[in-house]
Parts: C-alpha cells; sequence; structure tokens
C-alpha cells in the first residue's frame, strides 16, 4: 500500500494541540501497520463510512479520515465528528 498524505491533512493536524498531534500521529502509525499486515490495533476505531471513505479515532473526540483506492491510502483531514460530516457533504 501506498500512503498520500493530502496538504489538509498536514494543515488540520498542524492546528491541533501538541498532544494531540502526538496521538494522531501514532494512530496513522498503528493504520500503516495494518495495512503491512499486522493486527489491527486496539482502540483504532476503523469504520467504513461511504466508498471510498472510512474513518480512525485518535481520541473520542479526534478522528481522522482518509480513502482507499486501489492500493492508494489518502489521508485528508483530522477533525471531530462534524468536521468528518462536512467534508462527507462536499
Amino acid at each position: 500500500m501506498r500512503f498520500l498524505f493530502l496538504r489538509a491533512f498536514e494543515r488540520t493536524l498542524k492546528s491541533l494541540p501538541a498532544a494531540d498531534e502526538v496521538q494522531v500521529k501514532k494512530s496513522v502509525q498503528g493504520l500503516i501497520n495494518y495495512f503491512d499486515g499486522n493486527d489491527r490495533p486496539h482502540g483504532l476505531g476503523l469504520r467504513k463510512l461511504r466508498e471510498p471513505y472510512w474513518e480512525i479515532r485518535s481520541s473520542l473526540a479526534v478522528r481522522i479520515l482518509f480513502s482507499i483506492k486501489g492500493d492508494l491510502v489518502q489521508l485528508h483531514l483530522v477533525g471531530d465528528h462534524d468536521d468528518v460530516r462536512r467534508f462527507l457533504k462536499r
């Protein structure tokens, strides 16, 4: 699998408090490990939203939205539940 971190993802990641940013990076690393064939990390909360979008939890409030197209995983944004809903409405 290939991973592409979109600009919006990088921008929303940098807008988080430092502790949340560290937790997001751990969650993304867990996702990468999962796609590399390892077991899904406990608490990741991997969930399909609608084709091709998926989300994982970084914490109770912070979600990571990504899409899967073939062997490419694109990370779109980091935000709360409302941010993800707004993105999907566009």
